[in-house]
């Protein structure tokens, strides 16, 4: 019911910006624009994580995208989930092979394949799931889907990942605090393993990775059940910004 009411309500309540607070609009040109203009970079937390893939961001977690991402996961402002779908779109594409991520040959490619991506959502806790009426994560993955068929990349959702165990709510916990506890939690729902081996490659999504222990747990949990494992993205990353990581390269 509580989702079904968001939807509603923002179709027809002018609202305001979600990341700057400018009445009468879902989202301000500003705004949109600083979910990195179509352009996807490297990210990779300090400390980095064991078996950590490689992670695309379009932007760092900070002013107006932090807003963004938190008005729509907190607070049922689904009405973005069209513009953050495509930004994280982007980071897909980028994770992928695709133009911008700097790959030789990347792009023909990424193309050029017969086999959908698949896109595996880091799965939230039930509990948060039902606290805030709907799962944020599963609904940018489908955004993003969505915008890569739209650009003639086939995608898919798969939704396979589950939590097998209770974990504790992450803010505020540490690098160490946060590996531990996600180490082993989380599985493959069961006759998910062949459709991962079928299918695929897999591109592990979420909205935000801070210090990329759940992204981690989740391509061990993947690839454990025979998923090839392509890289991750997310749409901002905690920390340095995207560039920053390409640049150290260069």
């Amino acid at each position: 019911m509580r989702g079904w009411w968001q939807e509603i309500t923002g179709l027809v309540l002018p609202g305001e910006c979600a990341g700057c607070g400018r009445p009468r609009t879902v989202l301000c040109d500003a705004c949109r624009a600083a979910l990195g203009g179509g352009a996807a970079r490297r990210v990779r937390p300090d400390p980095e994580p064991a078996g950590l893939p490689p992670v695309h961001a379009v932007a760092r977690y900070e002013g107006p995208v932090r807003a963004m991402l938190l008005a729509h996961k907190e607070r049922g402002a689904l009405g973005l989930a069209r513009p953050l779908g495509a930004a994280l779109a982007c980071a897909v594409r980028s994770a992928a092979g695709g133009p911008g991520s700097g790959r030789q040959g990347g792009g023909g490619a990424l193309e050029a394949r017969e086999r959908p991506l698949l896109l595996v959502p880091v799965p939230s806790a039930r509990r948060a799931v039902a606290a805030r009426g709907h799962d944020a994560g599963r609904r940018l993955a489908l955004g993003a889907a969505q915008a890569l068929r739209a650009g003639g990349l086939p995608a898919a959702v798969a939704a396979v990942l589950r939590q097998c165990r209770t974990v504790a709510d992450q803010a505020g916990l540490g690098a160490r605090q946060r590996r531990a506890n996600v180490a082993g939690a989380l599985g493959v729902r069961m006759g998910a393993e062949g459709l991962l081996m079928r299918e695929g490659p897999v591109v592990l999504v979420d909205d935000l990775m801070t210090t990329g222990a759940s992204l981690a747990e989740a391509a061990r949990a993947v690839s454990l059940a025979g998923g090839s494992v392509l890289g991750a993205a997310v749409v901002a990353a905690s920390g340095a910004p995207p560039r920053s990581a390409e640049k150290k390269r260069n």
